[in-house]
């Protein structure tokens, strides 16, 4: 499993989380992305390291940018409400990389969402059970907030705004659209918070979480696969958002099953199986195919 888990986060840290920064702003993280690669590579390099000082002084230098990038948040926040309150930008529309309300939520949910992933990234490269989780918690809470946190997040946000963005009659939309990507754009990061929170608390509030963020999870492949994919021309672009749609499905059903065993003590799959099933599905299926298609359609 560590292998696994291992290249699942190499990929988040090297490539999604940059990507994912130039579709969230293009020009305000601009920088960030470019630099990203530097501590990602010490990142995934302290993964490969045997646990002790030199990998965690590697871990130190990732979870210190990703910190950084978590400032950013709070600042866009405010951002967001100052415009609202300004009734927008010229034309009484704000601009596409700093919509308010739920999608700015969920994209900010994706900038803090590494700064948690790496505090149990250094954790556990130093071998110290953060607030008493098992060393194997902590290595799959890297992931999980790689992928769940700011990949989950990011889509959901931007699923929000191509729903703000688009006129009532674009190919695809639906009634009650705009409700659905709002619900998404909020029950995503909080779905993600609850679940952290159940880690605290006890499996039944992990499991609350998990409907949660799957609810969520579903509105955002039902949103891309009913109002996106139809307006998207490039059959390679259509394919990877189809994809990414329809992975969820089976990925976020897992989830669920493996919470309500935690909770309920049925038989489910275990943190191996987990890894290798709902982890490289969402890790390649949905995260790797959603970047790659929003990617592309921005270029477009």
């Amino acid at each position: 499993m560590t292998v696994l888990v291992n290249l699942i986060v190499t990929l988040g840290m090297l490539y999604v989380v940059p990507a994912g920064l130039r579709l969230i702003d293009p020009a305000g993280l601009r920088t960030a992305a470019r630099l990203w690669p530097v501590p990602a590579a010490l990142g995934a390099l302290c993964l490969w390291l045997p646990r002790g000082i030199p990998a965690t002084a590697l871990a130190v230098l990732y979870a210190a940018a990703a910190l950084a990038l978590a400032t950013r948040a709070p600042a866009r926040l405010l951002e967001a409400r100052r415009r609202s309150r300004a009734g927008g930008s010229a034309g009484g529309a704000p601009p596409r990389t700093t919509v308010s309300g739920p999608a700015e939520v969920a994209v900010c949910t994706a900038l803090v969402s590494p700064s948690i992933a790496a505090t149990a990234l250094v954790a556990e490269r130093a071998g110290y059970r953060l607030f008493g989780f098992d060393l194997d918690i902590l290595a799959l809470t890297v992931p999980h907030f790689h992928f769940a946190g700011f990949t989950a997040a990011l889509v959901a946000g931007l699923v929000c705004r191509a729903g703000a963005t688009a006129p009532a009659t674009a190919p695809g939309s639906a009634p009650g659209s705009a409700t659905l990507s709002r619900w998404a754009a909020y029950s995503v990061p909080g779905g993600t918070l609850l679940v952290l929170l159940g880690y605290f608390v006890d499996d039944w509030a992990e499991l609350a979480g998990a409907v949660v963020l799957t609810t969520g999870m579903w509105a955002v492949a039902l949103l891309t696969w009913r109002d996106i994919c139809p307006g998207v021309r490039d059959r390679i672009t259509g394919a990877l958002l189809g994809t990414s749609a329809a992975v969820l499905v089976a990925t976020m059903l897992l989830a669920l099953w493996w919470a309500a065993g935690e909770a309920t003590g049925i038989t489910h799959p275990t943190l191996t199986w987990m890894a290798a099933t709902h982890g490289l599905g969402n890790a390649l299926g949905f995260a790797l195919c959603s970047v790659l298609a929003w990617r592309r359609l921005t270029v477009d």
